[in-house]
């Protein structure tokens, strides 16, 4: 039979293992980043979690009309591309964390969509065009009725509700 000293020491190993274990997941996570640049000369970085953490942007991306559209883009891109980096830098996860993780990543930042998307914007002209509705349509709304008068209290006859309290 096993003494409780002996259960006491072998729960503390197994306990301290698994927090080196669990130490050793997150700094290899920490690790993992992804950086993303385009041909204009906008870089993003995001990290494991796919938070942006380094913007760069070059004369010639400042001076795009488009430029917000493009830092979305790129980092939806390299946060699409996080779950093969977490995959190939993170090697101390075993099989089930590291399948759990991919598929969680892969859920969480799909691949940004081509529809929708035009290489240098939108077009701006019949952006204008449907950017606001002809006065013809444009409707007032009616007042709202009026509300109903509140009924006159009712009298009391008891005395403790004439506004004193002395006779």
């Amino acid at each position: 039979m096993t003494s409780p000293e002996q259960l006491f020491t072998d729960y503390d190993a197994k306990l301290k293992a698994a927090q080196e274990k669990a130490d050793r997941l997150r700094s290899e996570m920490d690790g993992v980043s992804v950086t993303e640049r385009t041909r204009d000369g906008l870089t993003v970085t995001v990290n494991h979690a796919g938070n942006l953490t380094n913007l760069e942007i070059s004369t010639s991306a400042r001076e795009k009309p488009t430029l917000a559209q493009d830092i979305m883009r790129t980092v939806q891109l390299a946060q699409s591309k996080l779950a093969e980096a977490v995959s190939a830098g993170v090697p101390s996860a075993g099989p089930e964390t590291r399948k759990e993780l991919v598929g969680y990543l892969h859920d969480e930042y799909p691949e940004p969509a081509q529809e929708g998307y035009v290489e240098g914007g939108f077009d701006e002209r019949a952006a204008e065009e449907s950017r606001f509705v002809p006065e013809a349509e444009v409707t007032t709304p009616k007042p709202p009725p009026p509300r109903p008068a509140r009924p006159a209290p009712a009298a009391h006859d008891d005395d403790y509700f004439d506004g004193g309290f002395l006779r």
